[in-house]
């Protein structure tokens, strides 16, 4: 109870906050080398063997990376009910494309072996293809979209009216930040190549790779020119209560031009991600073309952490806007559970995340290793 009473209602709100992009970004920086290796399919593999090579080298990992993804739906669902609620209800269709895409990938790799035809091999590789650029590509679209603002409202009640379509969604700005997305993890997915395989496989992988970060590089500056000068943003211009009631509509929200650059001014900090970002592909990038490795996947991770904490940096207080009535957008400060839900929360997490992660690292050092043509043609336990 002790401790309950120091973490204090707006404490446990900014903490949960930070959780929130800690597993989105763990997600990115783990799962996204999987998501970038199946992008890569058809073109790093020119026969049977190389891709059964690349698919081999995310084959044992990529269940237990998929864990960040569901870790982050049960923090926003458990931490932010009202974000939970929107965004999940709003992104209906989109959270369907992305899960029918995610399915394909543990079909694939079940049943891409199990018969020695070219067509059906070929037909799962595809599927493992379309697993790995979908989402992708629609995660970073969502992003594009929260930027903007999404088209809900809330009523009087507190109920939920969304007024957009799956097209509305596919907007150019989004898209740019769903091409963004896509690059950085097909970014990720080629040093992951360059680490883990051999031959002909990790050489078109770095190829492909580097290419990939040299178009991260060009849209992360891109969007980020489009937001300063076109997009604007949102700003609460009545007085906050950090320790406030969970009620959006207390508020009241503006738009206007710089909004979503203004933190940077305020907290100079900040700069840390955007830097980080640039510097991370950057260092991809050379490490890529210069055939190294460990170093390389570690700037491509400093390069997903710096994009996505831009993102959420800009946006704060921020979580949802919306854009068709500001008062309605959430923020930390008022659409979060409980003091005591977020405490019990809290508790959990101290617990069971150290456990993930040291069973992470655990595994990872039990596979580590490089995959190669050899290895997977003589293994009978080989995808």
């Amino acid at each position: 109870m002790i401790l309950h009473e120091l973490l204090d209602y707006p404490t446990l709100r900014l903490i949960w906050w930070v959780l929130l992009g800690v597993l989105l970004i763990g997600f990115a920086a783990t799962d996204g080398f999987d998501l970038g290796v199946g992008a890569l399919l058809p073109f790093v593999g020119r026969t049977d063997l190389e891709r059964r090579v690349a698919i081999n080298t995310i084959g044992p990992v990529w269940e237990g990376n998929q864990v960040w993804l569901i870790l982050g739906g049960g923090a926003i669902f458990a931490a932010w009910p009202q974000l939970y609620a929107v965004s999940f209800s709003g992104f209906y269709l989109a959270m369907f494309v992305v899960l029918a895409a995610l399915i394909l990938r543990p079909v694939g790799f079940k049943y891409r072996g199990k018969r020695d035809d070219p067509r059906w091999r070929a037909a799962w590789d595809w599927a493992l293809f379309t697993g790995g650029f979908v989402p992708a590509l629609i995660f970073g679209v969502a992003v594009g979209n929260v930027l903007q603002g999404v088209p809900f409202r809330l009523t009087d009640e507190y109920g939920i009216r969304y007024e957009g379509s799956f097209f509305g969604l596919l907007n150019p700005f989004a898209l740019l930040c769903g091409l963004l997305s896509l690059s950085m993890m097909v970014m990720h997915g080629g040093a992951w190549l360059s680490l883990k395989a051999t031959g002909p496989v990790a050489a078109r992988g770095r190829r492909y790779g580097s290419i990939a970060a040299l178009a991260a590089l060009g849209l992360f500056a891109f969007c980020g020119l489009l937001t300063w000068l076109w997009l604007g943003g949102y700003r609460i211009t009545s007085p906050i209560d950090p320790a406030g009631p969970s009620a959006p509509l207390l508020k009241e929200v503006t738009r206007d031009g710089a909004s979503w650059l203004a933190n940077y001014a305020t907290y100079p900090w900040m700069l840390i991600a955007p830097v980080a970002g640039f510097l991370g592909i950057l260092g991809a990038f050379l490490g890529l073309r210069a055939g190294r490795e460990v170093s390389t996947l570690l700037c491509s991770k400093l390069a997903t952490f710096g994009i996505i904490s831009t993102a959420g940096l800009s946006m704060f207080p921020f979580l949802l806007p919306s854009s068709l009535d500001p008062r309605s957008s959430l923020t930390v400060w008022d659409s979060s559970s409980s003091h005591l839900t977020l405490f019990i929360m809290l508790v959990a997490t101290a617990i069971f995340l150290p456990l993930i992660l040291a069973y992470t690292a655990w595994v990872y050092r039990v596979l580590w290793g490089k995959v190669s043509e050899a290895s997977v043609r003589d293994s009978s336990d080989a995808y």
